[in-house]
């Protein structure tokens, strides 16, 4: 038995074939699915498919890159969201400095923002810099209101974490004894994996651990202790070795928790029943 911790099957890419896709997840083992929402309207997608299908699960939150366009209050129509039952947690909330404004303006080849002129920063690459940090304190805020939220509501919190290690960390230290976050889709070391432990929250692996260029990942969580993390797919991103490229589902899980017990030197059926009890304590499914 497994519980795929990190679906997002609100996403058109399932549209088509839903029912066979949890078919498919029920035949693989994977009996519990939590889909994951990214904004308000993903998220009332998400609890709309748990009030529908038994082992359908929902998490609520926005995402750090719906922050931009995010509405000025998201706090209460999530609040609402949260009263019913079928929600386990709150997110994916946190932070991400992968697509800053400046790095896509480098991309587009719109501001040299690295170029750095005789006389100092260009007036572009200044201002370059005022966008991105009017971008990361936008997301801050959005974070900050979700943790206060989460704590108001007595749920946890699933963290999207890119390129924004320690702010992320400084920020969730003021919650330290109040909540619990599981950083999803892990791919740090392992000395980053103990800072998270450390705090008391929790990390989660994907299908990353099956890749050819995984290697460091897959040491990670072999080494990791069985009882701190959880297996997830992100589906419909990130399919596991032998289906990358193609459109990943839950079932997959499956295969993370194969790899990832091949690498700890142990029965998959000790990684599911950890990985299992961790899903259940932390997503606290008492609620339903």
């Amino acid at each position: 038995m497994l519980i795929e911790t990190h679906a997002h099957l609100d996403y058109p890419d399932f549209a088509n074939d839903f029912e066979d896709v949890l078919r498919r997840a029920t035949e693989a083992g994977v009996t519990r699915i939590i889909t994951i929402g990214t904004s308000v309207e993903s998220s009332r997608r998400a609890v709309d498919l748990a009030g529908k299908y038994p082992n359908v699960f929902a998490v609520i939150g926005v995402h750090p890159t719906y922050a931009a366009e995010a509405e000025d209050d998201v706090i209460t129509p999530l609040r609402d969201l949260a009263k019913n039952a079928r929600v386990v947690a709150l997110g994916e909330a946190g932070l991400d400095y992968h697509h800053l404004p400046s790095v896509e303006a480098a991309k587009q080849k719109k501001v040299q923002v690295f170029a750095r002129a005789l006389q100092g920063e260009t007036e572009e690459e200044i201002e370059a810099r005022i966008h991105d940090g009017a971008y990361k304190a936008r997301q801050a805020s959005l974070f900050q209101q979700q943790l206060d939220l989460a704590v108001e509501l007595g749920l946890n919190v699933v963290i999207h974490q890119r390129d924004a290690w320690d702010d992320t960390l400084e920020m969730m230290k003021p919650y330290a004894d109040k909540l619990r976050g599981i950083f999803h889709c892990f791919g740090g070391t392992l000395e980053e994996a103990n800072e998270v432990l450390a705090l008391d929250h929790l990390v989660s692996f994907t299908g990353i651990v099956t890749f050819k260029n995984g290697a460091a990942v897959r040491e990670v969580a072999a080494r990791v202790p069985l009882w701190k993390f959880m297996v997830e797919t992100d589906c419909p991103y990130l399919a596991p070795v032998p289906f990358r490229g193609k459109r990943c589902e839950p079932w997959h899980t499956r295969l993370v928790a194969e790899s990832i017990a091949a690498a700890r030197e142990m029965p998959l059926q000790e990684v599911a029943e950890a990985t299992t009890e961790t899903a259940e304590k932390f997503f606290r499914f008492k609620r339903v």
